[in-house]
């Protein structure tokens, strides 16, 4: 899917969710602006505002490219900002808060990732906005969330440390070796999204209700506990983290074929059964070190790796899963960039969304929307925006702020 580009335009007539709501984002990094542009996905007009001079921190991260203004811009900015408009404003100054605030009552939504309470400082916590706009929704995404009794509240975050503190490492970590960090990606950023994602959705929903805003408080630390809910569950009955795996209870490996790997996911005996006949050892149905499903676990490595690797050999990693799963025997090609760009669910479901480089003639690849809905269009989807491109645009748009008032704010390092 590109940019601009609209899919399934005979349901465009329905228009989107979110038509209509604007959401004002003090943003950083990607665990907010990922929410945020799924928002903005929904139909959400999203106006990101950014400190002027170096902007959003993840415009700092690595790689980078140079965008159309000359600055370089990383990949946690360019994954998770399109569709949004970009205005800089300094909320370290006394005139930037008070500039927000002038916003605050044209938006239906203030979402904010700073660290618990910094933005509070400043005057700009949901206690100080919330008279502003009758039934605001306040978003926050913090480590730690806006509790002020949890003993981690101003402890700084990211993903990792949440992951790791939410128990996701340790049934991975295989004795006497230190836990493996960060194994997918910035799976506590995401899933700390989706959980805003759906926070704002039932404020939004009971405000149309009641009439009331609220505040929503969504820990990484939290996200990351009920993403991992195994983990307590298993401690609860006596079990060790190790449970929490199917390494000594399933037969959950990669196995080698002709032009890669591939993942085969057997967790009840019919399965089990299926695959012994078709990678040819029917016998092993009958043979008594397989009859539990901590058999088929204790030999992996010994038996049934060398059996299936040698069924494979022959075979590409799509087609021995497609064999495996023709015969219902779950199973997956470990895909790499090239292979999920050339997979045809990807391309009909529209999961990628290819984004020109402005310093160059090719185009990175951002995901699309996972959410699929039988009444709304997939796209027009915009560009992430230049740092405080759409400053002028809102301002006067919104607040009626004539050339002098902005040259003013403009003058005196307020806006950018």
């Amino acid at each position: 899917m590109k940019l601009g580009e609209i899919r399934h335009p005979e349901r465009a007539r329905f228009g989107k969710p979110l038509d209509g709501v604007r959401v004002l984002a003090l943003e950083q990094m990607q665990a907010l602006p990922y929410a945020t542009q799924l928002l903005a996905h929904l139909g959400a007009e999203v106006v990101k505002v950014e400190p002027p001079g170096r902007g959003d921190s993840g415009r700092a991260s690595q790689p980078a490219i140079t965008d159309a203004d000359g600055r370089r811009v990383g990949a946690t900015y360019l994954r998770n900002n399109l569709s949004k408009k970009s205005i800089a404003i300094d909320v370290g100054k006394q005139a930037g808060c008070d500039l927000v605030r002038r916003l605050v009552p044209h938006f239906d939504v203030v979402a904010e990732n700073f660290r618990a309470g910094a933005l509070a400082r400043r005057g700009l916590g949901y206690a100080d906005l919330a008279g502003l706009r009758p039934g605001l929704v306040y978003l926050s995404i913090s480590g730690f969330g806006q509790d002020e009794a949890s003993p981690y509240v101003g402890w700084p975050a990211y993903a990792p440390i949440g992951e790791a503190m939410g128990g996701l490492y340790e049934p991975n970590r295989e004795e006497g070796r230190p836990p493996p960090v960060v194994v997918a990606g910035a799976l506590g950023d995401n899933a700390s999204a989706l959980f805003a994602v759906i926070g704002t959705l039932g404020a939004l929903r009971q405000r149309d209700r009641s009439g009331e805003g609220q505040h929503i408080d969504v820990a990484i630390y939290d996200s990351m506990v009920a993403i991992n809910d195994m983990l307590p569950f298993m401690w609860s009955m006596g079990l060790p983290p190790v449970m929490c795996t199917p390494r000594h209870f399933a037969l959950v490996a990669s196995f080698h074929a002709r032009d890669g790997w591939f993942v085969v996911a057997c967790f009840r005996e019919h399965q089990f059964e299926r695959l012994a006949r078709t990678v040819g050892h029917p016998e092993w149905t009958s043979d008594p070190r397989f009859a539990t499903r901590e058999g088929w676990a204790q030999q992996r490595e010994l038996v049934i790796r060398p059996a299936i690797e040698a069924w494979a050999a022959d075979k590409g990693k799509l087609d021995a899963a497609r064999q495996l799963c023709e015969q219902g025997v779950p199973a997956g090609p470990s895909n790499d960039g090239a292979d999920l760009y050339a997979d045809p669910h990807v391309q009909l479901r529209d999961m990628l969304i290819e984004v020109p480089r402005p310093d160059a003639d090719t185009a990175m690849l951002v995901v699309g929307n996972p959410v699929k809905m039988s009444r709304v269009a997939e796209g027009p989807v915009g560009s992430f925006p230049r740092l405080g491109e759409h400053t002028d645009e809102v301002l006067a748009g919104t607040l009626g702020l004539g050339a002098g008032e902005l040259a003013g704010l403009r003058s005196s390092g307020v806006i950018g």
